[in-house]
């Protein structure tokens, strides 16, 4: 496989008609793969409560049925950013979409719950290798900060598009079939992506040697498992040791990633770059849209389903409103986005957020889902303005030949946010029931998820204001 130069070099010059359409190619790819990994990500979503009955899953396994693809994506994004800089980005991202077809096809045929799980865990280190890679490939196709700021837009509008149609298509073929077919639809159109897509891009990689940090993905991945676990089981009592134990286990691992990080010769992720401001705040950022933003808008399709009576097509309908305004304003942030800061993106993109989600309290009580819909579209052009900042600030924050390890913190940071923000939303709309009732959601669990949301948003806006408000000083290497 042919390779070009590191990153960091300047590109040779292509003939004016030849480059545009090069860096048109790379961007058609990179966003197909991009809009397919959020299909199916956003999959279940509508038709929880379906797939359950189907797999046999209670309310505790329900969690992992949305939180398992999360949990291979963050345990994977950063080694699989490292994999592309080191081996080739083309190829990992090719490596990635044949390896969510397979997966795949396991999720469609799943016999029971567990083997549902697992397949998801093995989909969610497919998915992070398209996005690590697939964000990597465009800041190595585009140089300019205009054409950044463009490929870098349309590939985030993807994220909301996938969003959107993930969840009405899987409630629709449902409807008139069976949960499952969505995913045998995902692995024939990742496989032809997979076959085709490769021939659309150029390869880049950095100028280092290989270098796999087993220690790194060990530690952090199985860190992040037992948080999940933690968080989890938290919805029936949290001083107990079936929620103590995996907390301090997990806390000693992550301890034990950042100490492996610090001291490897080539660690999946480089602490130095925290050094940088801007890096910090795409990482805090990504972490607080992962809590804020997706956490609570994946959970409210089945609340909608329990307490308000809506069908899995509606519930599905209502979703599509959000993801469809955080398609509409990441979309249209390529021809403005030049025009504002990322800072003041995120500022404003956080702030709607918790106005959309102030905007439903008591949607569950009136029993009304036409309650949630101004909500749902403020909250999701909040989405928009995050997702089109966090895509510019992981390519613009790290050096040229480093930019799939930025993407992959970046991505890193946004779904562990939103596999600890769907944990706690379950956890906190199951807790709050009235007395004498056991399992099931609670109007004042929907409003407390609607809470927890709108203050992890305040907190992403304190973020942003501390960096903007930090004084002006040259990026540290």
């Amino acid at each position: 496989m042919s390779t070009t130069a590191d990153a960091s070099t300047p590109p040779a010059v292509a003939p004016p008609s030849e480059a545009p359409r090069s860096d048109a190619r790379a961007l058609f790819a990179v966003c197909a793969a991009t809009l397919l990994v959020l299909m199916n990500y956003t999959a279940p979503v509508a038709v929880l409560p379906q797939t359950a009955r189907s797999l046999g899953a209670g309310l505790t396994t329900q969690t992992w049925l949305i939180n398992a693809i999360t949990l291979g994506l963050s345990a994977t994004l950063l080694v699989a950013g490292s994999l592309g800089d080191d081996f080739g980005r083309r190829r990992i991202f090719r490596s990635g979409l044949a390896l969510l077809a397979v997966s795949t096809v396991g999720a469609a045929v799943a016999p029971d719950a567990a083997t549902f799980v697992a397949a998801r865990v093995v989909q969610g280190a497919a998915s992070a290798a398209i996005l690590a890679a697939g964000l990597g490939l465009l800041g190595h196709a585009f140089h300019t900060a205009q054409g950044r700021a463009h490929a870098t837009a349309r590939w985030a509008s993807m994220l909301g598009a996938g969003i959107a149609i993930g969840p009405l298509a899987s409630a629709l073929l449902t409807d008139v079939g069976s949960w499952r077919w969505l995913y045998l639809v995902v692995a024939a159109l990742a496989a032809l992506l997979a076959a085709f897509g490769g021939r659309l891009l150029a390869e880049s990689r950095a100028a280092r040697a290989a270098r796999i940090d087993v220690p790194g993905v060990l530690t952090l991945g199985a860190g992040l498992a037992l948080l999940l676990v933690a968080v989890t089981a938290g919805r029936t009592g949290w001083l107990r040791p079936a929620v103590l134990i995996p907390a301090v286990l997990a806390v000693l691992l992550l301890a034990a990633f950042v100490a492996v990080e610090a001291r490897g010769r080539a660690p999946m992720l480089d602490l130095a770059l925290f050094r940088r401001p801007d890096f910090r705040l795409a990482t805090l950022g990504a972490f607080f849209t992962g809590l804020a933003a997706l956490g609570p808008c994946t959970v409210l399709p089945t609340l909608l389903q329990a307490l308000v009576g809506v069908s899995a097509l509606g519930a599905a309908g209502l979703a599509f409103l959000w993801a469809g305004a955080s398609f509409l304003v990441s979309n249209q942030m390529r021809h403005l986005g030049t025009r504002h800061t990322p800072t003041r993106q995120l500022i404003v993109g956080f702030a709607l957020t918790a106005v959309g989600y102030l905007s439903m309290l008591g949607y569950a009580d009136a029993h009304s889902w036409a309650r949630t819909v101004p909500g749902l579209l403020i909250s999701g052009a909040g989405s928009g303005l995050l997702n089109a900042a966090l895509a510019r600030l992981a390519v613009a924050s790290v050096p040229a030949d480093r930019v799939a390890m930025g993407s992959g913190a970046n991505n890193t940071a946004r779904y562990v946010g939103s596999a600890l923000g769907v944990a706690a939303s379950i956890t906190v709309a199951s807790s709050l029931l009235p007395a004498g009732h056991h399992g099931g959601f609670s109007a004042h669990g929907a409003d407390a998820v609607l809470l927890l949301g709108t203050l992890t948003a305040a907190l992403g806006v304190v973020a942003a204001l501390a960096r903007r408000r930090a004084p002006a000083r040259a990026q540290v290497a």
